[in-house]
């Protein structure tokens, strides 16, 4: 069960992936065939489980990654090769989070957070309230609100879907 465990928290700290890969993949089983050659096995864990392990993995992601992102952004500036990568990513994600806080405020932030599709999540959340100047404390708050949504939302769709395909494979 340790390892399972560390295997859904480091699939939750994967940037892009986060909730919305690692909640299926503690949930589900059967294998699934990877890239290059590789394969993916669901681990079949029981769903409050791997609820609680994801969502506490990805609120400390959140409140460890906002303190860290100001020495992350000077270092990124630093080395060519990421600097227009990253420019071009805080200026797509300034954009993208801009229209919620404006007319939502923290609530707007916890909202970005909270929608499960790539692109968005604790870190796209952390970077843009950093951006915009949001408090520690408003984005910690924010961010267990929206990781907490984005993580019954993954839920709620990971068991739909398997209950469909066991009622449709039985």
């Amino acid at each position: 069960m340790l390892s399972k465990t560390i295997i859904l928290f480091l699939i939750t700290l994967l940037p892009f992936l986060e909730l919305r890969a690692s909640i299926p993949f503690g949930i589900l089983s059967g294998t699934v065939a990877m890239p290059l050659g590789f394969h993916a096995t669901g681990l079949d864990l029981s769903w409050p489980i791997v609820f609680a392990i994801c969502v506490v993995s990805n609120m400390v992601l959140g409140i460890i990654l906002y303190p860290v992102i100001h020495h992350l952004i000077l270092l990124l500036e630093k080395i060519p090769l990421f600097g227009k990568f990253w420019k071009r990513r805080v200026e797509k994600t300034q954009r993208k989070i801009h229209q919620y806080v404006e007319r939502w405020g923290m609530i707007g932030v916890a909202l970005f957070i909270a929608v499960p599709l790539p692109g968005s999540g604790s870190y796209s959340g952390a970077i843009g309230a950093y951006l915009i100047g949001m408090s520690y404390r408003r984005f910690i708050l924010a961010n267990c609100i929206g990781v907490t949504i984005a993580g019954i939302l993954v839920t709620l769709a990971t068991m739909t879907g398997k209950g469909i395909w066991a009622f449709f494979s039985s």
